[in-house]
């Protein structure tokens, strides 16, 4: 992976964070996954090792718990 990806559910804290790391780091260095709306991508951001939304993984595969906007099993509908 050469660019960060910000895995979100929509809500608040999570556009807010999303528009705070797009500033941060640049447009080009992160991919922005809804998982609200990406729901095929739920497992992908599990095995990445995300708990909780908004998260970004870095190119080095850490997982960076920002803030809490809701748990995966929330995104989930568990």
């Amino acid at each position: 992976m050469s660019t960060s990806i910000f895995y979100h559910a929509g809500c608040p804290v999570c556009i807010s964070a999303e528009h705070d790391l797009i500033n941060l780091i640049g447009a080009n260095n992160v991919e922005i996954v809804h998982l609200g709306e990406q729901t095929n991508r739920i497992t992908e951001a599990e095995n990445a090792g995300v708990q909780s939304v908004p998260a970004l993984v870095t190119p080095t595969g850490n997982a960076l718990h920002i803030n809490f906007g809701a748990s995966i099993a929330d995104v989930k509908g568990s």
